[in-house]
């Protein structure tokens, strides 16, 4: 008899390639998501679509009753928007997700970040035992992190079966936010260049989160109650990544040579805007965005490689190649991808 899988995020970049390569292993997937065409197009690949949004707490239990394993993948993600949503969506919509797993018995998988390592200065191979800043970043990191406690909890005081991993920049074919971002930035001629592209940084193919999920969810009772840093564990500088993306896409790269005190203080400019004159609606940069391209932080997966048995498969080279043969292919827009 099949293993039972329940994969939440199910119409998201991840959640999506995850509900697939859960078929091709075996497994009877259910599927949680919002997007009714990406739904539809899992149904006929052989996932169960249940449209659904987390907030309904009854129904989520019943879903994960008879579950073998939960992957919570759900989330918002954004560097801007309102506190309230990102409570409503990552820190309820989790709970409701734990409460379902410890009243069915099932193990939970849980996709957190490591945003909650943010600390505005240069990290590098970050140990997920390793102190956390005081004061979270942005309302994402906070809320990720406040979802990341409400699994604690349950482990600790429900017995809950559990593993927390933090992907860093998931990337690939289907990616609707980092590198389209960053084509766009550079298409329109506002591709910051901070600190002359010098912060190192890690990224992930998104095949090998995947992986990193299905050995989670085989995992030894030892590594459970566990965190884990996922990355390809190949540091870059982001001058090279930019570069070498724009080659393979036959785009030349048009930077702006910024430097960080500049560059923080014009995004701190466009936020104060955002809020007072463009209703919320999120500015073209940030200044949790300029952090990101203009520190450096990398992660050390050594728990990962240790307890889980994880090892990239796909190189980052390898990665930005299949990215840009899909987005060419598509006609160079992530619409094809929603």
């Amino acid at each position: 008899m099949s293993r039972r899988a329940l994969v939440t995020g199910g119409t998201g970049f991840l959640g999506q390639r995850l509900a697939l390569r859960l078929v091709e292993e075996g497994y009877t997937v259910s599927a949680i998501g919002r997007n009714t065409h990406v739904g539809h197009e899992l149904e006929r690949m052989g996932v169960r679509f249940i449209p659904l949004e987390l907030g309904d707490a009854q129904r989520i239990k019943e879903i994960c009753h008879g579950q073998d394993i939960v992957f919570h993948c759900a989330a918002l993600s954004a560097p801007w928007g309102a506190y309230a949503d990102f409570y409503a969506s990552n820190v309820i919509g989790t709970r409701h997700v734990v409460e379902g797993c410890v009243s069915g018995g099932a193990r939970l998988v849980h996709v957190s970040t490591p945003s909650i390592y943010w600390s505005w200065r240069d990290r590098l191979n970050i140990k997920e035992t390793d102190p956390l800043p005081s004061k979270q970043a942005t309302a994402y990191s906070a809320t990720k992190l406040l979802a990341e406690r409400e699994v604690d909890q349950a482990v600790e005081g429900a017995g809950l079966h559990a593993i927390t991993l933090r992907p860093r920049a998931i990337y690939g074919p289907g990616d609707r936010a980092i590198l389209p971002r960053l084509i766009e930035a550079n298409r329109g001629g506002y591709m910051p260049l901070i600190r002359g592209g010098q912060s190192m940084l890690d990224v992930t193919y998104v095949d090998n989160v995947v992986d990193a999920l299905l050995l989670a969810a085989e995992a030894d009772p030892a590594a459970l109650g566990g965190k884990y840093n996922i990355t390809n564990g190949e540091p870059r500088l982001l001058s090279d990544l930019l570069a070498r993306l724009f080659a393979l896409l036959e785009m030349s790269f048009r930077p702006i040579p910024l430097a960080y005190p500049i560059a923080s203080a014009a995004a701190g400019m466009l936020e104060l805007n955002a809020r007072w004159f463009a209703r919320g609606k999120e500015p073209k940069l940030t200044r949790y965005t300029v952090g990101l391209i203009g520190r450096s932080q990398t992660l050390d997966i050594t728990a990962a490689r240790q307890m889980l048995g994880y090892k990239p498969r796909i190189s980052t080279e390898e990665g930005m190649k299949r990215f840009a043969e899909a987005w060419v292919q598509e006609g160079g827009s992530s619409a094809a991808w929603t």
